[in-house]
């Protein structure tokens, strides 16, 4: 299988190239450039910005492919991205196109609908915003699909985990802030609930897709279970072996109290759990890896890069998701009485 990663460079991308790598796929990756990364030797380095039609025309006029994969975490930031025209100029060159969306993709005014499914309400927002440019892209790609049978499929993550995970808001900092021993704020009661899929799930996912003509067309959520954040902190304390210093934030916040004190996972708007049916019925599709399996996985990958020492917060240009434990110190001193 010949395949194209648009992105390739950092997590999900990354990932996935050193699973077609391993499968023996002969493999190129299409990106800006900018992002430091050390691809395998053996892969094709194809430098456009997807924005530059132009650039993106030199570089793949005459190429076919079996397979593209589009995870480009956040064309936004480069400006956005001309979405007809990457259609045109690879429609009829690729035999399978998997465009990797977003949770956020959905209409967010149906947070507490559980749970969600590929028919529900999409985010009609507009480019703007992350979900609205996401759910632009999906429309755009799945009309092709109708007008001209561009075999697209859609994957819609949610909180996707695991090595290379470059948002620096997620299990990085819950496994320091356990092994520092530091405190844990918690809203909203522990009760936010969310699901979160290991990234070699998703990777294994979009590669055994590809020439499945019931996956064309197709719309599927891509995650694993559904977690409180009460459970995923006390999950990751005991993958850790400590117990977890937990301070409960009340709704009615004290005066003088920090902002930014947990990640985006623990906040209202991540109340969301998506439905694993229609990929299990259409492709027969299950994770491999469990909430607690796939964390384990992770805090090993955690420990081998010499996280666990880190003396400082850690921060994605793309993303600049990050941590302030001083700050979480504060907030939880002010809610102790301290």
């Amino acid at each position: 299988m010949r395949a194209l990663v648009l992105g390739g460079s950092v997590f999900v991308g990354r990932r996935l190239v050193e699973r077609l790598v391993t499968e023996g796929h002969p493999v190129a990756v299409l990106n800006r450039g900018v992002t430091p990364t050390a691809l395998p030797a053996e892969v094709e380095h194809l430098v456009a910005d997807r924005t530059d039609m132009e650039a993106m025309s030199r570089v793949l006029a005459g190429r076919e492919w079996d397979a593209i994969f589009d995870v480009s975490g956040f064309v936004m930031v480069a400006g956005g991205g001309d979405i007809a025209g990457l259609l045109d100029l690879v429609d009829g060159s690729v035999g399978h196109y998997v465009y990797v969306s977003s949770i956020m993709a959905y209409d967010q005014s149906q947070l507490g609908v559980f749970p969600w499914h590929e028919e529900l309400d999409i985010d009609r927002s507009g480019p703007r915003s992350y979900g609205g440019f996401k759910a632009m892209a999906e429309s755009a790609m799945l009309t092709r699909h109708a007008a001209t049978g561009f075999p697209v499929t859609v994957v819609r993550p949610a909180a996707i985990y695991g090595p290379c995970n470059n948002i620096f808001d997620m299990e990085t900092p819950m496994f320091l802030r356990l092994i520092q021993r530091r405190p844990i704020l918690l809203p909203h009661g522990g009760l936010v609930t969310g699901s979160y899929g290991h990234v070699d799930d998703l990777c294994r996912m979009m590669v055994d897709m590809i020439g499945v003509d019931a996956a064309k067309g197709e719309v599927f959520n891509a995650t694993a279970e559904a977690v409180t954040t009460s459970h995923y902190v006390a999950t990751l304390a005991a993958i850790v072996g400590v117990e977890a210093d937990v301070v409960m934030v009340p709704d009615d916040r004290p005066e003088g109290f920090p902002s930014g004190v947990y990640g985006h996972l623990f906040g209202s708007r991540h109340h969301a759990v998506l439905s694993m049916d229609k990929v299990r019925r259409l492709l027969g599709y299950e994770p491999e890896l469990g909430f607690e399996d796939g964390h384990r996985h992770t805090y090993d990958w955690f420990k081998k890069q010499g996280w666990d020492r880190l003396e400082g917060p850690l921060s994605d240009p793309v993303w600049r998701s990050s941590w302030d434990f001083e700050a979480e110190a504060r907030a939880a001193a002010l809610l102790r009485g301290d």
